[in-house]
């Protein structure tokens, strides 16, 4: 079963018209629309990144059957070439925050990372995306300073705050997972433009059209 995260990117993308159910797990309950899919909304309770139950909304996924999981995330670009309005399938990531586990009770270590074969399934569904790269997860919700984002772009390429940790919940589920990262706005220092949340929610509004095209294809595809 496919399963689709998402969070700012969609904002205001209008969403298939799906029931609504409240799926309770042992870490708390999480809100999931479904039927032949499932779609959960990362920011449920308006929960910033650094208070989001990732344990519960992954469980909840799991719980429905979902065995095939794409992360969509709003990131920041740590390369000035690759420009806000683009699109990212990245195929590695680097957390410098803590990444929540199921594991709290027993030594279990997990091999993270990005499934490569949804990975290069979602490239031929979205042949537009630059395909590679590494994705940074930070704590949230403050932007990163200028002096972090220089060393972040050491090893990474875009910035966000909470693909890391849902992708390795994913794997501790043994779920498939893939990303697609739409790129809102230069991490801070790299433009001139002062960096804002509300000029990333802007950003996500303008291409809500494109946000919707590809979610639908998507679904249409994997589901």
């Amino acid at each position: 079963m496919l399963g689709i995260i998402g969070g700012t990117s969609l904002l205001y993308a209008r969403l298939p018209d799906l029931e609504k159910r409240v799926v309770h797990t042992p870490y708390g309950n999480s809100e999931v629309m479904g039927g032949e899919f499932a779609l959960l909304l990362r920011h449920q309770r308006n929960s910033p990144p650094h208070r989001i139950n990732y344990r519960s909304h992954l469980s909840a996924l799991a719980l429905l059957g979902v065995d095939r999981l794409v992360v969509l995330g709003s990131s920041g670009s740590l390369k000035r070439e690759i420009p806000p309005g683009s699109m990212v399938i990245p195929t590695d990531y680097f957390s410098s925050a803590y990444v929540p586990t199921l594991h709290d009770h027993a030594i279990c270590h997990v091999h993270p990372g990005f499934s490569p074969e949804l990975s290069n399934r979602l490239k031929e569904i979205v042949p537009e995306a630059i395909f590679g790269g590494t994705y940074v997860q930070t704590l949230g919700p403050r932007i990163e300073t200028v002096a972090e984002v220089r060393a972040l772009a050491l090893c990474g390429d875009i910035v966000g705050m909470t693909l890391a940790s849902e992708a390795t919940l994913a794997v501790e589920l043994g779920m498939e997972v893939a990303a697609l990262c739409t790129i809102d706005n230069y991490a801070n220092g790299l433009s001139d433009e002062l960096l804002t949340y509300e000029g990333i929610v802007e950003c996500s509004a303008r291409h809500k059209e494109r946000t919707e095209e590809i979610v639908s294809r998507i679904i249409r595809e994997l589901a």
